[in-house]
């Protein structure tokens, strides 16, 4: 379904210009210099087609760095392999092993025979498709005469050149377009790429290795009989995986093998298929709005019609920047979510797809997968936002914080590398089904506040999400007086605890907290009998000791047969930890009063 879904968003970007998807047959490359050539085929010049662009380099500074341009280029599945000892060139792009016969590899051979071949199939392409007459194609047949490889370093560029830049032809008469876009040009490109695609299985059959059974079957997305992609297009831009990118269909082991399917052909896609789904896939992965990173899976979004949610999915579920106007739009939309109404401006019946993926050495696994209606998703957030909802800490606090920001809570040093990526994907799975949170995320925010005393918004919103949706616990968004559970009564008895100690010693450098909040939370008979102790000293010292002192007895007048616990179970201390964030909150308030 996955696939067959980035085939459907691949069909629908096609015919959106702004999108500018390649049409099958062609791709998007990365393209560093353009050769300028006259009509007979004479070097003009060497023009580079990099530009510059600004990066953070941390600090607040920016740096400036050449990067190629973007182009869509002819391309077709042969060209998916460069292995072998003469491999297969490209239409009128190339690198300069190819296109100039030398390169920075020190093989002077390869780089001659590369050129070689690249020389013959352009010019039994022009003779087969009858475009030997086109101005452009007739340039490019004269230059590749002409050339000697021997001045390739005399070129200017040669030193970025010859290290595996890619060129492309322009025609000196010619200033609006490369040779690779006339319309002739073009046209027999396409007539080309069907006939390559067979040409491709018939030699495979030829080869008689085992490795052309079943090269051509029934598309799994399209259902129809066609030539099978044998092995289908990286997919590049998920964060750790190999730069050159990596496979997210792909069979390699004899494990894999079923019926003597080898490489792709276990997964059987049509090879104009394979184009459409790689092609959308790492169109999404391109747009920094539409992914976001969650743990170590780079996650994208995509829905089969165009709507808002596309637009404010990344800022909902993981909001980057403070409140524009756009994220206003954002910030009314989660609030109508959150208190259960459905804005009528969005169309709930539009399919919506999530789609996380992790690096896996050369391959790409599927951390997790999500397909509903915006409706069902909206109905997901919504009930997600309402379960974490409490009462902030200070203001500047998100109201509605994003995956990353819980996630964080609950990693070692706050440092995104060390979020659990399991955890990751079963928090985003919980959110997006609306099923319960996971259990370890419970017990790792209890680890963390244990190991830094540090109860803070973000934790306390999710342990309260946690209790109320796992629990089925009712947690109010402040502090409860008619809450009588023990371990809310305990947490809310710790936090009047320490506000007496503050109040009556001032600054010091380890309260009750630092020392006893872990132990206070998980054995309370061995260590609250310790600290009333300590409290009655603090209440005599302190201006406000008479105040301190009746609210302890409130709470402890609510404990059953006024006994402390001698454990705490782990729910329990989230409980806790929710009673004293609520009763420390509501100190700060009333001082502020």
């Amino acid at each position: 379904m996955i696939l067959q879904a980035l085939k459907q968003y691949y069909d629908r970007m096609k015919q959106d210009k702004e999108a500018q998807l390649p049409e099958y047959g062609f791709s998007k490359e990365a393209i560093h210099f353009e050769l300028l050539i006259d009509k007979e085929g004479n070097l003009i010049k060497v023009n580079s087609l990099k530009k510059e662009v600004r990066e953070s380099a941390g600090g607040g500074k920016k740096s400036q760095r050449s990067v190629p341009i973007i182009m869509d280029v002819p391309s077709t599945t042969k060209t998916d392999s460069r292995s072998g000892q003469t491999p297969p060139p490209n239409f009128l792009w190339d690198n300069s092993g190819f296109v100039l016969g030398m390169d920075a590899k020190g093989k002077a051979e390869k780089a001659l025979a590369k050129h070689k071949e690249f020389k013959k199939f352009h010019k039994e392409f022009a003779e087969k498709y009858q475009i030997q007459d086109d101005e452009g194609m007739a340039a490019v047949l004269n230059f590749l005469k002409k050339w000697d490889s021997s001045k390739a370093p005399e070129l200017e560029h040669w030193d970025e050149i010859e290290k595996g830049a890619n060129l492309v032809f322009r025609l000196e008469a010619d200033s609006l377009r490369y040779i690779h876009q006339r319309p002739r040009i073009v046209e027999a490109w396409k007539k080309y790429v069907p006939y390559a695609e067979e040409q491709y299985a018939k030699d495979a059959e030829k080869r008689g290795d085992g490795k052309s059974l079943n090269i051509r079957g029934v598309c799994l997305l399209t259902g129809s009989l066609t030539n099978l992609a044998r092995v289908h297009r990286k997919i590049g831009g998920v964060r750790y995986a190999q730069a050159t990118g990596a496979a997210i269909v792909s069979f390699n082991e004899e494990s894999y093998i079923s019926y003597g399917k080898e490489q792709s052909l276990n997964s059987p896609i049509g090879i104009e298929s394979a184009f459409a789904y790689t092609t959308a896939l790492n169109y999404l992965l391109s747009r920094d709005d539409r992914k976001i990173q969650i743990g170590d899976a780079t996650t994208v979004f995509w829905a089969d019609k165009e709507t808002p949610m596309e637009d404010w999915f990344s800022q909902m579920f993981n909001p980057q920047q403070e409140d524009t106007s756009t994220l206003s739009d954002v910030r009314r939309f989660l609030e109508s979510l959150r208190d259960g109404k459905k804005p009528k401006e969005i169309d709930g019946k539009t399919m919506f797809y999530i789609l996380g993926l992790s690096p896996n050495a050369s391959r790409l696994s599927v951390r997790f997968w999500y397909a509903g209606t915006v409706e069902e998703i909206s109905d997901k957030l919504g009930k997600h936002f309402r379960d974490i909802a409490i009462e902030k800490q200070y203001e500047k606090d998100k109201e509605f914080p994003g995956l990353w920001h819980l996630l964080v809570q609950t990693a070692v040093q706050g440092k995104t590398e060390n979020i659990n990526p399991l955890l990751s994907g079963e928090l985003a799975r919980s959110i997006l089904t609306g099923s319960n949170y996971p259990l370890s995320m419970l017990s790792a925010l209890i680890s963390r506040i244990r190991a830094n005393e540090e109860i803070n918004y973000l934790r306390a919103s999710m342990i309260k999400g946690i209790l109320v949706r796992n629990y089925r616990k009712e947690v109010k968004m402040a502090l409860d007086k008619e809450n009588k559970e023990v371990p809310y009564l305990l947490g809310r008895l710790f936090a009047v605890l320490e506000k007496a100690q503050q109040d009556a010693l001032g600054d010091i450098n380890a309260t009750i907290k630092d020392k006893y909040y872990a132990s206070s939370s998980a054995t309370p008979s061995a260590t609250f009998p310790v600290l009333l102790r300590l409290n009655k000293y603090h209440t005599s010292k302190g201006e406000h000791g008479n105040y301190y002192d009746t609210l302890n007895a409130e709470i402890l007048e609510q404990l059953p047969a006024k006994k402390f616990p001698n454990h705490l179970t782990l729910d329990e201390q989230g409980l806790f930890a929710i009673g004293y964030y609520h009763q420390r909150n509501d100190f700060y308030k009333k001082k502020e009063k």
